[in-house]
């Protein structure tokens, strides 16, 4: 049995609770597979970078920007929706600035962590189906959430798209303004995995999806998961109630080609990317 360390990561974010807690109690360890995390401060175009250069065997991140990297070259694939409700993006600008109202903003300058990230791909998408135009030129790469605190308050931008319960603590304390909320038209993250990892390590991976989707599986039935999400990422566990009962998580490895469909579709319509007749191989098909 090959038991190399499988190289995971995601954001530091309330979404991957699951997998932290499948480490820390081990349940990797109890189908042999061992997992090495690695947290992306910068989100899912530092996650698709890091598939390209080998520094990463799998993660969780945003289905449209996988979806979108894929189709440009990411020699990687889809091995499981990992989230499978949409994301509720909040719309933040800085207290400071004096934009208010959602309607204002198409015309802005966007914070975004990189490029092709999720900060970078809704803005678009959601201009698009407003029938608004979102030029290249309005974008300003910030890094990370840090970055993005930064920018705003000095004004270099104006607009910024992150997670919304993971920036609330911000708008309580006064430092953002919530203008507005965009849901993505998809399920709002999966797990993906370089080919490389998939030809040498199939056996591990599919060990490895199994202890995450019985982690979620758990997690989802445990009266404790308010309190841990509420402590450990400093929410009001009001604000935790709510994302909970409006989250689910994959208990199970498919992936829906409807939701390909919808994603591509989306993607296509909002120029992130080019209408091809056909696309690489997104979903990996276990033989």
């Amino acid at each position: 049995m090959n038991n190399k360390p499988l190289r995971i990561g995601g954001v530091p974010e309330h979404f991957n609770l699951p997998i932290h807690l499948a480490i820390e109690n081990q349940l990797f360890k109890k189908r042999d597979v061992d997992v090495k995390w690695t947290t992306f401060k910068g989100g899912t175009g530092q996650m698709t970078q890091a598939l390209r250069n080998d520094e990463i065997d799998a993660c969780v991140l945003l289905t449209e920007g996988i979806v979108t990297d894929i189709i440009n070259g990411n020699q990687s694939k889809i091995i499981s929706e990992y989230v499978t409700t949409p994301l509720c993006w909040g719309i933040h600008t800085s207290s400071k600035n004096p934009i208010d109202r959602y309607d204002q903003i198409f015309d802005k300058t966007f914070a975004i962590s990189r490029l092709g990230s999720g900060s970078h791909l809704m803005p678009i998408v959601d201009a698009n189906s407003k029938g608004k135009e979102i030029n290249p030129n309005q974008f300003k790469i910030i890094k990370n959430l840090e970055g993005a605190r930064e920018s705003l308050k000095a004004l270099d931008s104006d607009i910024f798209y992150w997670e919304k319960y993971t920036t609330k603590p911000l708008v309580d304390s006064g430092e953002f303004k919530r203008i507005g909320e965009y849901f993505t038209p998809w399920p709002c993250f999966v797990i993906a995995a370089s080919n490389k990892i998939l030809k040498e390590q199939p056996d591990n991976i599919v060990r490895m999806l199994r202890t995450i989707h019985d982690s979620c599986d758990s997690f989802m039935k445990n009266d404790q998961a308010f309190k841990m999400v509420s402590e450990r990422y400093n929410q009001k566990i009001e604000d935790v109630e709510r994302w909970f009962h409006s989250t689910e998580w994959a208990i199970h490895g498919w992936v829906r080609d409807k939701m390909l469909k919808s994603v591509i579709y989306n993607l296509e319509i909002s120029n992130i990317i080019t209408s091809k007749k056909t696309y690489p191989e997104i979903v990996w098909k276990r033989d």
